[in-house]
C-alpha cells in the first residue's frame, strides 16, 4: 500500500458538473481529490475483503444478541417505545442494502475496525462511480498501466440489490428522503435513486420534513401518497427520538434501513464485539466508559451517536492530543484503546469498506493532516496493480 502522486485530470472539474458531482468542492475547501491515489496489492485488497466479511457477520451476532435483551437495549439508547419495533425488524427479516465500516489498514498489519457507519453511510456517489470514471480516464491517458484495476463493484451490486428488492419484497415504488441544505445527502439519494431506476423500481423524491402522517397512522408524501417503502438518509437515533417514532411500529412502512441498523451503527458496538470476540485480530479493545472500564493509557472516547468526527476525543499517555466539537455525549461514551492511523505523505490515513446486501463490494481512501477524520476529510481514489 502506497501513496503514489499523479497528474490531475484536466477536465474533472467539468466532468463533475456533468454528472451531478457537486459537493466535489465543500466549504471553498477541495474534497475530491486526484493529484494522487493509493496503490494496493491484490493480496492487501483480499485482506480488506476478508476481513470486512468477517467483521460484517460478527456485527450481525451482535444485533442477535442485543435484541433478545432490555438492558442491551437500554445501553444502546434505544427509547423503551421503540424496543418492540426494532426487535420486529429484525424477527421479521427486513432487508438492508449497504453500509460502511471504518478501517485502521497500513497495508502490513491486519485491518483495524474504528466503527460502522450501517445506517447513514455517505461517500458513496464518489466511491462507487466517480473513481471509476478517473480509474478509466487515467489508464486511456497513459497516466496508469493498462492491467490497473480497482475493488469497486458497488454500483453493480446495488442495482442488483434493488433487483431483488423489487423481485423478493415487492418493491415498485421507493420513496427515498433526506434532510435539506445538504448538498453530499441530496447528491447520495440521486445516485440511489439512479441505480434503483436502473433495477426497474419507480422512485419519489421528498425531504425528511415533507413526510405527513394520514388518518389511519399510514405515512404520507406531498400528494398524500401513502409510503410503503422509504429509504431515508437519517439517522435511526434521531427518528426514534421524534415525535411521530410512536406511529412506527403501525406505520406500515418497510424501512432502508432497517431499524436493526439502529443497533450497529451505535457505537456501542464495539465494546459488545470486544466481549464477544475478544483479542479479535480485526478489532480493537473498548469499553464502556461507565466506571468499570480496564485503565488505557492511550484510548479514544467515542459518543455512541457520534458521526464525521464529532465530540471524539484521543488520548495518548494520559494527556489529550487532539478533540473535535459537536452535539453528541450526553447519550453516553465508549472507549477504544488507540490505534493511531497510518501516514502517508504526512496525511492520516482512513479506508472505508463497502458492503451490498453483506458482501464487501468496494473501498474509498479518506485522508487528512489532522488525526480526526471528518466530514472535509479529502477523499483519494485508489488501484490495485500487482
Amino acid at each position: 500500500m502506497k501513496r503514489v502522486p499523479i497528474i490531475e485530470r484536466p477536465d474533472w472539474r467539468e466532468k463533475a458538473a456533468e454528472f451531478g458531482f457537486g459537493f466535489h468542492t465543500m466549504y471553498d475547501e477541495p474534497y475530491w481529490s486526484e493529484d494522487a491515489y493509493y496503490q494496493f496489492t491484490l493480496a492487501q485488497i483480499e485482506e480488506i475483503e476478508d476481513a470486512t466479511a468477517e467483521l460484517h457477520q460478527m456485527c450481525l451476532k451482535v444485533v442477535e444478541r442485543v435484541i433478545e435483551s432490555d438492558e442491551l437495549l437500554a445501553r444502546f439508547q434505544i427509547p423503551k417505545h421503540c424496543w418492540n419495533f426494532v426487535r420486529e425488524s429484525w424477527k421479521t427479516g427486513q432487508p438492508s442494502l449497504y453500509s460502511r465500516l471504518d478501517l485502521a489498514y497500513d497495508g502490513i498489519n491486519p485491518p483495524k475496525l474504528l466503527e460502522n457507519n450501517a445506517d447513514t453511510p455517505t461517500s458513496l456517489y464518489e466511491s462507487a462511480f466517480f473513481q471509476w470514471i478517473w480509474l478509466e480516464d487515467q489508464i486511456q491517458a497513459g497516466n496508469l498501466p493498462e492491467n490497473a484495476d480497482q475493488f469497486n463493484s458497488i454500483q453493480e451490486q446495488l442495482i442488483e440489490r434493488f433487483t431483488q428488492l423489487k423481485d423478493q419484497y415487492g418493491f415498485r415504488l421507493l420513496h427515498m428522503a433526506c434532510c435539506r441544505d445538504t448538498e453530499e445527502d441530496r447528491g447520495t439519494v440521486q445516485y440511489l435513486q439512479d441505480c434503483a431506476n436502473e433495477a426497474g423500481i419507480a422512485t419519489e423524491f421528498l425531504y425528511m420534513d415533507e413526510i405527513g402522517l394520514g388518518e389511519r397512522g399510514e405515512f404520507t408524501d406531498t400528494q398524500d401518497q401513502i409510503i410503503s417503502n422509504l429509504f431515508k438518509l437519517y439517522p435511526w437515533e434521531f427518528m426514534l427520538r421524534e415525535i411521530f417514532s410512536t406511529k412506527l411500529e403501525d406505520a406500515g412502512v418497510r424501512w432502508l434501513e432497517p431499524a436493526w441498523k439502529s443497533i450497529i451503527s451505535n457505537k456501542a458496538l464495539l465494546p459488545m464485539l470486544w466481549e464477544m470476540f475478544p483479542n479479535h485480530p480485526n478489532l480493537l479493545p473498548a469499553y464502556f466508559a461507565d466506571g468499570n472500564q480496564p485503565e488505557l493509557e492511550s484510548y479514544v472516547i467515542k459518543p455512541l451517536f457520534s458521526r464525521e468526527g464529532a465530540n471524539i476525543r484521543v488520548i495518548e499517555n494520559g494527556k489529550e492530543i487532539a478533540s473535535a466539537d459537536g452535539p453528541y455525549g450526553e447519550e453516553g461514551m465508549i472507549i477504544q484503546q488507540l490505534h493511531t492511523l497510518p501516514q502517508f505523505d504526512g496525511n492520516y490515513t482512513l479506508v472505508g469498506s463497502w458492503l451490498v446486501n453483506d458482501q464487501p463490494a468496494g473501498i474509498c481512501i479518506r485522508e487528512d493532516k489532522e488525526l480526526i477524520t471528518q466530514d472535509l476529510s479529502r477523499f483519494y481514489p485508489h488501484v490495485i496493480v500487482d
